[in-house]
Formats: C-alpha cells, sequence, structure tokens
C-alpha cells in the first residue's frame, strides 16, 4: 500500500514538473516576442525564472524577477504585476523615459479619440496622473528667458519620482493646444522642411496608374469623395504626391482607362467566330416589391473565356417579359450588328418560358437555355410548397422559437443550463411575419438549424421546474414539450435539413465549377440518385419527392441537353466490340426525337437530311478508341480534390480536326458543346449595386457607372476573380478567429496550471495582454462547452 502511495506521489510529482517547465518555456518564448513590441517597456526589466527545491533540486515554481530591484512576483499575471511594480513607483530603481511634448505627435480628433476611450480608461487609472500629464520640465523655458524678469529653475535635475504634474487651466485638453504651440515654435525656429526624396513625373504617373486602377475596380465601394477626404490628402502629401483631383478620376482618366478595356473585349469578341449570351440578375436577390435591381450581360467565347459586356439598371423587381426580350436582343444586336448568326444563344436566370422561347422562334438558329443554378435552387422551393413534410416540421419549429423568444421564464431555464456548460444560442432566428417560405426559404432554414443546434438543450429545459410552471398556463407550453419528446419530430427536422444540405451543396458545386450544356443530363441523374438514398435513409415515401423532381426536371430541359450529352465525346460509351459509341441508351424515347429535331432546325434545310445521316453514323461508328480515351482523360482538381477533365476543350477540338468528315453534324456539335448551362458570373458587393442604382437616376451619372463598372468586371476576368470582396473579407475574418499563434499555443499549453479566469477578470491595457485575454477566453469556450457554436443558416434565395 504504502509502495502504492509512493508511487502514485511520484507521478504527481512528475506532471507537477512538466507543467512548470512548460510553463517557464512558455513565459520565456512570450518574452521573446514581447520584447519587440509594445510590452517591451516591462518584459525588458522582467525576466522568468524557475524556483528549485533545494533537496530535491526539482522545480517548484515559477517567478518573475524584476532585474532593477531582485524582487521576485508571481507569474500568473506579469501585465498586472508590471503595473504594480513600474508604473505605481514600487519599484525604487525604475525611472520611466518620458518624452518633451514636442516630440509627441499632435493629440488626434475627437473620433479617433472616442474609439480609443476605452482601451485607455484602464490605463489612467491604474497609472495615475503621472502616465496622462507631463512634469513641467518638458517645456523648454529657456526659450522664454529672454521675455522674463527671472531665469528658470532647473526642474530637470529634480528626480522624476518628486516632479509635479503640469496642471493646465483647460486640465488634460490642453495639453492638445500646448503641443501645437511647441511644434509651431519649432518650425519658426527651423523652417526648412526635411529632405525628402523627390519622385519624378513618370514614377507619379506610374503611381497614379495603379492608384486608378484600384479605385476603378472597387466599383463604387469606395466614394469618389474619398479623393478629397483630408486625411487621404495628408497621405498623398506625407509620400510626396501631388493632390489628385476628384474631377480628374471622373472625366479623362476615366474615359482612358475604359475605351482600353472595351477595345480589348471587343477584340476578342471579334476573334470569335461565335459566341453565347448570358444574362444574370433578372430574378433578384430578394422577393422584395419594387426592388432595384442590376442585370449583368457576360459574353461567353468558344476558347473558354468570358468577357463583360454590359450591365441594365432594372428600377423594379419584376419586368414583364417583352422588356426582357427586347433589352437581350439590343445586346446581342450591339455586339455583332446584322451577324446576328454568330450569337449561338442566351442562357438566363429567368423568362425561359417567354422571351428565350420567342427568340429561339424568331431566330432558328438559337438556344436559348435557363440557368441551371436557378433550377435547383428553385427545386427547394418546390418541395416548401409542395411536400407536406417541409411544412410540418416548419410549424412545429416555429411553434417552438416563438414560445423559446416570448417566455422570460423560459430564457431563464436556458440560461441555468449555460452555466453548466451547455452551449446554445441566446435566440432563435424566427423568419418576419409575411416571409413566404415558397419564395423566401433562407430565414426558415435558419430557424430550423438552430432548433436543431438547440435540441440537446431543448430536451433539459422542458423538464425543468420553470417549464412546467408555464405548461400549467400556456398550451402551446404543452403542446411544444410532446413534440420536442417526440422522436419523429427530431427525425422529420433532420431530414428536412438533410434535403436542403443536399441540393444546396450541389448548387453551390454549380455555381464553382459553370457547367457546360452538356452536363446537363448527368447532374440531374446524379440529384435523382442522391434523393433516392434520402429517401432510404428516412424512410421515406419516394414517389411524392420524385413526382416534384422530375416537374422541375421538364420545366428546365430543353432539347439541347440531349443533343449536347450525345455529341460530347467525353460521355462516349465503350462497348463489347471496343467501340467507343455515344450513349443513346441513357436517353428516353423523346429525349431522341429532340436529338433529332434540334440538329435539323440548327442547320439548313439543304443540310437537313445529310444531318441526320451523319447522326446515324455517328451513333453506330462513334470516334476512334485512342482519341475517345485522350478526350475521356482525368485529372485531380488541387483545389477541390474532385477528378475533373483534364482538357475542358478536347471535346470541340475533336470535332474541328478528326471528325471532319461529319459537316453538317460538325457545325451543329461545335456551337453546341461550348454552350454554358450557368449565367452566374461576376459577384458584386451590396454597396457596388446599390451605388449604381442610385446612379440609374441620371444619365451622365448612369453613362459613368456603366463605365466604371465595365472597367472592374474587365479586371476580374483578367485575374480570373469572381468572388465578391465581402465574402472574401468573410473568409479572412473567419480563418484569423479560428487560428491559433505562438502566442496562443503557449498559453494554450500552459493554462492547466492557472485560474484562467483571473486573467479574463482582470483584462490589461497594453495590446499584447489584450491578446493573452482574448487566447484564455477561447480555451474557457473550448474546455466548458461540449457542443460547437452553432453555424450561420443556409441562405437561400
Amino acid at each position: 500500500m504504502a509502495s502504492a502511495n509512493a508511487n502514485s506521489m511520484d507521478g504527481s510529482e512528475d506532471v507537477t514538473v512538466k507543467l512548470l517547465n512548460k510553463r517557464f518555456e512558455g513565459l520565456m518564448a512570450v518574452r521573446t516576442k514581447a520584447i519587440k513590441g509594445k510590452g517591451a517597456w516591462y518584459w525588458s526589466h522582467l525576466e522568468p525564472i524557475l524556483i528549485t527545491n533545494p533537496e530535491t533540486n526539482l522545480p517548484k515554481a515559477v517567478k518573475l524577477k524584476c532585474t532593477l530591484c531582485d524582487a521576485a512576483f508571481s507569474a500568473s499575471n506579469p501585465s498586472r504585476t508590471a503595473t504594480e511594480h513600474f508604473k505605481r513607483g514600487t519599484c525604487p530603481n525604475f525611472s520611466p523615459v518620458l518624452k518633451p511634448i514636442s516630440q509627441l505627435p499632435p493629440l488626434t480628433s475627437p473620433s479617433s479619440q472616442h474609439n480609443h476611450r476605452k482601451r485607455s480608461s484602464q490605463s489612467q487609472q491604474a497609472a495615475g496622473a503621472s502616465s496622462s500629464v507631463y512634469p513641467v520640465d518638458m517645456v523648454d523655458m529657456s526659450r522664454f528667458s529672454n521675455e522674463l524678469s527671472f531665469s528658470p529653475t532647473p526642474i530637470a535635475q529634480v528626480p522624476a519620482s518628486n516632479q509635479q504634474p503640469l496642471i493646465l487651466s483647460g486640465g488634460k485638453e490642453d495639453l492638445g493646444a500646448l503641443a501645437q504651440l511647441e511644434d509651431s515654435v519649432k518650425k519658426l525656429k527651423s523652417p526648412k522642411a526635411s529632405p525628402r526624396h523627390a519622385l519624378n513625373k513618370d514614377q507619379v504617373d506610374s503611381a497614379f496608374n495603379f492608384l486608378a486602377d484600384w479605385f476603378y475596380e472597387s466599383c463604387g465601394s469606395v466614394s469618389f469623395c474619398s479623393l478629397e477626404h483630408p486625411k487621404f490628402k495628408a497621405f498623398l502629401n506625407q509620400v510626396g504626391f501631388p493632390a489628385v483631383s476628384r474631377r480628374e478620376f471622373t472625366s479623362a482618366r476615366l474615359d482612358s482607362k475604359f475605351e482600353a478595356a472595351r477595345m480589348e473585349s471587343e477584340t476578342r469578341i471579334r476573334d470569335a467566330v461565335f459566341f453565347q449570351v448570358a444574362s444574370d440578375g433578372w430574378k433578384g436577390k430578394s422577393c422584395i416589391r419594387g426592388e432595384e435591381i442590376l442585370v449583368k450581360f457576360l459574353v461567353n467565347l468558344p476558347n473558354g473565356t468570358r468577357v463583360f459586356q454590359k450591365a441594365v439598371y432594372v428600377d423594379s423587381g419584376s419586368v414583364p417579359s417583352e422588356y426582357a426580350e427586347d433589352v437581350s436582343w439590343e445586346i446581342i444586336r450591339g455586339i455583332c450588328g446584322n451577324a446576328t448568326q454568330r450569337c449561338v444563344g442566351i442562357v438566363s436566370d429567368k423568362y425561359k418560358a417567354k422571351a428565350l422561347r420567342n427568340l429561339e422562334i424568331q431566330n432558328h438558329w438559337m438556344v436559348n437555355l435557363s440557368c441551371q443554378l436557378q433550377g435547383f435552387l428553385s427545386l427547394i422551393k418546390d418541395f416548401c410548397r409542395e411536400l407536406p413534410l417541409f411544412r410540418t416540421v416548419t410549424d412545429h419549429c416555429l411553434k417552438i422559437a416563438i414560445l423559446y423568444n416570448s417566455k422570460s421564464q423560459i430564457r431563464n431555464s436556458f440560461c441555468k443550463f449555460r452555466l453548466q456548460g451547455v452551449e446554445f444560442a441566446r435566440f432563435i432566428r424566427v423568419p418576419p411575419p409575411k416571409c413566404d417560405m415558397s419564395k423566401n426559404i433562407g430565414p426558415f432554414v435558419a430557424m430550423l438549424e438552430d432548433i436543431l443546434c438547440n435540441s440537446r438543450v431543448l430536451h433539459l429545459v422542458v423538464l425543468d421546474d420553470l417549464y412546467k410552471a408555464v405548461c400549467l398556463e400556456d398550451p402551446t407550453a404543452r403542446e411544444v414539450f410532446d413534440m420536442i419528446q417526440d422522436v419523429g419530430f427530431w427525425t422529420d427536422l433532420e431530414a428536412v435539413l438533410a434535403l436542403v444540405k443536399l441540393i444546396t451543396q450541389m448548387a453551390e458545386d454549380i455555381e464553382a465549377e459553370r457547367p457546360l450544356v452538356g452536363q446537363c443530363l448527368p447532374l440531374w441523374e446524379e440529384l435523382r440518385a442522391k434523393v433516392k438514398d434520402w429517401c432510404s435513409k428516412y424512410n421515406f415515401a419516394q414517389e411524392p419527392v420524385d413526382k416534384i423532381v422530375e416537374r422541375r426536371f421538364k420545366r428546365n430541359y430543353h432539347p439541347a441537353w440531349s443533343a449536347a450529352f450525345i455529341l460530347d465525346p467525353l460521355y462516349l460509351v465503350k462497348d463489347v466490340s471496343g467501340k467507343y459509341l455515344p450513349p443513346f441508351k441513357c436517353l428516353t424515347h423523346e429525349q431522341e426525337k429532340d436529338v433529332e429535331n434540334l440538329i435539323t432546325r440548327l442547320v439548313s434545310r439543304e443540310e437537313a437530311h445529310n444531318a441526320l445521316m451523319e447522326l446515324m453514323k455517328w451513333r453506330s461508328e462513334g470516334l476512334d478508341p485512342l482519341y475517345a480515351q485522350a478526350v475521356q482523360v482525368k485529372k485531380r482538381d488541387p483545389v477541390t480534390g474532385k477528378m475533373k477533365n483534364a482538357n475542358t476543350q478536347s471535346s470541340t477540338v475533336v470535332w474541328e480536326t478528326c471528325l471532319k468528315e461529319f459537316k453538317s453534324l460538325g457545325k451543329v456539335a461545335v456551337r453546341l458543346l461550348f454552350l454554358h448551362a450557368t449565367s452566374c458570373g461576376i459577384k458584386w458587393n451590396r454597396s457596388s449595386v446599390r451605388w449604381f442604382c442610385l446612379q440609374g437616376h441620371s444619365r451622365l451619372g448612369l453613362e459613368r457607372a456603366q463605365k466604371l463598372i465595365f472597367i472592374a468586371a474587365h479586371a476580374k476576368f483578367e485575374r480570373r476573380d469572381f468572388s465578391s470582396e465581402e465574402e472574401e473579407d468573410a473568409e479572412l475574418f473567419g480563418i484569423m478567429s479560428g487560428e491559433d499563434d505562438m502566442l496562443n499555443e503557449v498559453l494554450a499549453d500552459s493554462s492547466s496550471m492557472l485560474d484562467p479566469f483571473v486573467e479574463v477578470s482582470n483584462p490589461c491595457v497594453e495590446e499584447f495582454e489584450f491578446c493573452t485575454v482574448i487566447s484564455y477566453s477561447a480555451i474557457i469556450v473550448e474546455r466548458c462547452f461540449e457542443q460547437p457554436a452553432s453555424k450561420g443558416g443556409c441562405r437561400v434565395s
């Protein structure tokens, strides 16, 4: 027994020694890093030491030693120790280096003082008057000795600890006036400015050119008035630039940039034999009546590149299909004039049934498609309208959310469990009263996610005495009690969210990969397979779900899907004889007819018969196996990890080189295979869209906005950057909040020895200690709560 006790004691001693060593190493690492920053004023005088037991020679404590007076302190809170020991005069050998007021920067504007007021309030209380008021000897009195009848007292020789603070009639605010006075005196004494490297004209022009590029590419996010902001002018003056004129940026320079971008775009379009127009924005981002929207027109070229064409301002959330038809045709005529056959077709996020269909009838060579991304998102809305499961789950969750948000007794019960370490949202997000789930499902999905994330605490709350007391008075509370205790409710809730996530994930992939028209049928087949697995997993009847999917498929379907799928060598199938043949077996009888009808429509009447004969030959002979395998070579995408086609243009190249004998069918193939199935292009900031729409009420303003957005879009296509700055900022802050730097790692290793609440309850003013507090807060949250925090709801508009 004694031996066991001895072993346990030895084990505990080993753990203690390891923790002490970690704490010591951590403090040394912190000191090494902080001594180069704002904490250098005290870390240069504080040194971590390891106190050992004289009998065992093992570490028994970690202390902080003052190198000025050899005093030792606890290492639990170095910043507080420094404040008490150095700033409050405890250390007899510490003398802070005080700068004369003339060497200090002038006080900032009241707005900036207000921003720092919270941070500086604690330091002013801790450091006393000496940290904010400067002694008399900071003013050079010898400069005024000629005017005064007495000589100045040599106060500078008085020790710093005995100096009296300078008290002015206006209090601390007069220090700014005093600093300005000394600054003026200094300028009078030495009027010549410090020598500055002068920039030549070429350097200035180059710098302004880069500045203009950045300004135009921000596309309204940065106001033109910012060019005349005093701080911006001061910056330009500081780096040696001349003043910037707002008029210059809105006239000559803007015109020259626009002309350069326009000529480059027109050259690319002119070099292409044909093209496709993509229009995005007709649908808008919300269902607000009277919403101002921005419709973007892009040009898709056969070589895979895209060119921005125009942005159209629409001051209403819903416009007649005739207007969309007229605008689309005007865009086409503006691109190619009378040679409208160069336009193979249009892909748009709206108006497939009327505007796009009418343009196809009037121009037999056109193939007008609806955006696949909008088709998948519309499928979610179809489920909300037609699948009873969605309505039932939503109604139940709405009752839970309203009861939770409106009853203070229930929230008090939640808070009690929060203190016990159960994580939950402070409020459950509830959709607005007039929000229609069939049109804007985003708020409803957010509510369902909040309910599911809080499932654990909801089970605990309904069993609490406070909730039972509410049930005696409120029948809705009793109904909610039964729902939460019902396993079927949670299964249905999980099923709804799983189906929404399934479709939104595919929609996100479509938006990122921008599939071509030949990929539409495989995409919908993949969706059917995933929906079938969903029905099997949650024991849900497949028939009603399949009906909804098929109805949406038919609304989005275009015969070009089947034709491109058959003509694309990427989807050729190897048969038993070794031939690579088109997958006609994957088509229905109606889809086979669609292929024939589309091909005959896209060629002239004289070529129609030859085209059908070539189609039969293509069906029976296919493509040479070697070329078919070369087209179907895949490689792994380094970003997503998915296997993708190694050469996206190989299908068109094969038809133009290896399959020249198919003259009529080849013309159809090369015009079909490059067509995009999505209309989504560049993402704009909400501020940019709002700024553009505001310019729409003025002819000159709209013309200037058109040029600006053209320059910005052209630059984005050059960089292949199709994201918005808002998304990048959100991603940046998300990464920053999730990263652990060296300081956090050190504190995490040593936190097991410390009481973390001491650090949080005594936040320090210095920036270095502020980071320490944040790090400890992260440790506390991680240790106290088992469940992760609820994420933001999926937004599907």
